[in-house]
């Protein structure tokens, strides 16, 4: 199964150049239906908050954004109800330099950054594939037979690399090869 990701960014003919007789699929926040409800922005609700029973989310990035910890401010539960795919950024522009995540809304260890990909996005994601899109996910699978292109913003499918953001596009494509990061 060959699944390759790419950046939205670059030029539709140079990525069918780079992948002929690929299907190329864009699953960011700005995708047609139904590859867009494969976006960490897209609100499928019921999302379980790692750290934090009995509470949910709307969306993943809900989740990322919402136990953000800043030098100015702490988490901020209201995140995880935006349904609007807009309004989740939390920026150091805006609350200074971020100190971790916290683990949970209410955990008092803030995580670093390589640990809170691990322990929050990483299952957070990989529950709405399992959870919500796992038609999809199929559908995907029978679409790779002949490759298979993933478009997102970002390319970077390595959780311990944090020179650049994860690519969710990329944790799909790790998820649909049977090599999701331990």
């Amino acid at each position: 199964m060959a699944v390759h990701v790419a950046s939205r960014r670059r030029k539709p003919e140079s990525v069918r150049a780079a992948h002929p007789g690929a299907t190329i699929i864009d699953v960011t926040s700005r995708a047609p239906e139904p590859w867009v409800r494969l976006s960490p922005f897209y609100p499928h609700g019921g999302i379980p908050v790692p750290f934090t029973s009995e509470v949910t989310a709307a969306s993943v990035e809900g989740v990322w954004q919402a136990l953000k910890v800043f030098e100015s401010t702490d988490v901020d539960p209201s995140k995880l109800t935006v349904t609007t795919m807009t309004g989740l950024k939390r920026t150091v522009r805006r609350f200074g330099a971020v100190r971790g995540h916290r683990a949970g809304l209410h955990g008092p260890e803030l995580l670093d950054y390589p640990a809170a990909r691990r322990q929050i996005y990483l299952p957070t994601y990989r529950w709405v594939l399992e959870h919500r899109v796992p038609d999809l996910v199929e559908r995907l699978r029978g679409m790779a037979g002949d490759g298979l292109v993933l478009l997102d913003y970002t390319t970077n499918g390595d959780p311990a690399d944090t020179s650049s953001p994860l690519s969710h596009a990329a944790l799909l494509a790790r998820h649909l090869t049977g090599t999701w990061p331990s």
